[in-house]
């Protein structure tokens, strides 16, 4: 059974279930230790590639796969990942044709769709794996504090959403704490550039967040539909990091939305969960809508009943993204104009 995320990690008041935090401190600590001293005890292994990893300093919904798909996408390159949520723990390349989610994962499958797709929960077998399938490029989904393999380039996708007194960070405390999976200037020190992932109706990063990513050069992209959302009265669910993002976004868009109902992240939708948020959103009249990452784990039959919304991941300053990624691509490829 899988947990939603804890909204209250990502308010920085200490006030807000103190007690949660209090009791779940120690906890952290034994967290943030054993995170250290395997990233430290780490032999990366060099696949004879370029690596670029874009990881997290919290886990989960900070928009991470969309900046891989745009990274992946400009560059030619492979994606590596290690499948969470997948039964297949060995080296798979992922065809969407044969493989479901419950098998890969949510997020490769749907990558899968356009790209070329590894997952293995050995990252340097599936590193060595897909150089070896010819791949001149690799980008990791997800991995900043893995060691396993050498990273050319290494890139932290950061929520650039603080309205309403939430932070990305919380109060800074580490999981279970809190929403970090190391301490932030940890975290930082091992990275060459950050990436502030702005939702589609927020103007600009906010000032303190930008100082508290000072120590790196810092990148900012928007979250911005690829299409329109569905006409008319919509049910939206979603089963992501932050759930309530999902909504946010859905309603910036223009999105009738009659009712959102929010799951835990990578949740597994079975006949009788879909057939209640069915029967919800007849009450309505309304037509179903959900992330593409939460359509790749809807059973077959029902795919054809909920219409899946693409957001892409849209940088500000492609020249200041080319000149990051020409450190681990050489010169660049893509041409923003064509």
């Amino acid at each position: 059974m899988k947990l939603a995320t804890p909204r209250w990690w990502y308010f920085r008041d200490a006030r807000i279930a103190p007690v949660s935090r209090a009791l779940l401190t120690p906890v952290s600590w034994i967290w943030a230790a054993v995170t250290a001293r395997r990233i430290a005890r780490g032999q990366p292994y060099d696949p004879g590639v370029p690596v670029i990893c874009v990881g997290n300093l919290t886990l989960g919904g900070t928009g991470k796969t969309p900046v891989v798909r745009e990274i992946a996408r400009r560059l030619g390159g492979a994606v590596l990942s290690r499948g969470y949520g997948g039964s297949l723990a060995g080296l798979v390349r992922v065809d969407p044709a044969r493989h479901t989610a419950a098998e890969v994962g949510d997020e490769p499958l749907m990558l899968a769709q356009d790209l070329a797709v590894w997952v293995c929960r050995d990252r340097a077998a599936g590193a060595q794996a897909a150089a070896a399938g010819g791949a001149k490029l690799i980008v990791m989904d997800d991995g900043h504090q893995n060691p396993d393999v050498a990273k050319t380039l290494s890139l932290v996708v950061v929520d650039g959403e603080t309205r309403d007194d939430e932070w990305p960070f919380g109060d800074g405390r580490v999981f279970p704490a809190g929403p970090m999976r190391e301490p932030l200037k940890v975290g930082l020190a091992r990275a060459d550039a950050a990436v502030i992932l702005l939702p589609a109706d927020v103007e600009a990063p906010d000032p303190e967040l930008l100082a508290a990513l000072a120590s790196v050069p810092v990148l900012v992209a928007r979250l911005t539909p690829a299409a329109p959302p569905p006409s008319g009265p919509q049910l939206g669910f979603a089963g992501v990091g932050k759930p309530w993002k999902v909504e946010r976004t859905l309603r910036a868009a223009g999105c009738e939305l009659a009712d959102f109902w929010p799951f835990p992240d990578h949740r597994a939708y079975d006949e009788p969960t879909l057939r209640r948020i069915a029967e919800r959103a007849a009450l309505f009249d309304a037509g179903l809508v959900t992330t593409e990452k939460d359509w790749a784990r809807l059973p077959a039959a029902w795919r054809d009943r909920v219409t899946p919304w693409p957001v892409r991941a849209v940088f500000e300053d492609d020249a200041a993204l080319e000149a990051i990624l020409a450190k681990a691509s050489g010169p660049p490829a893509f041409d923003p104009g064509g």
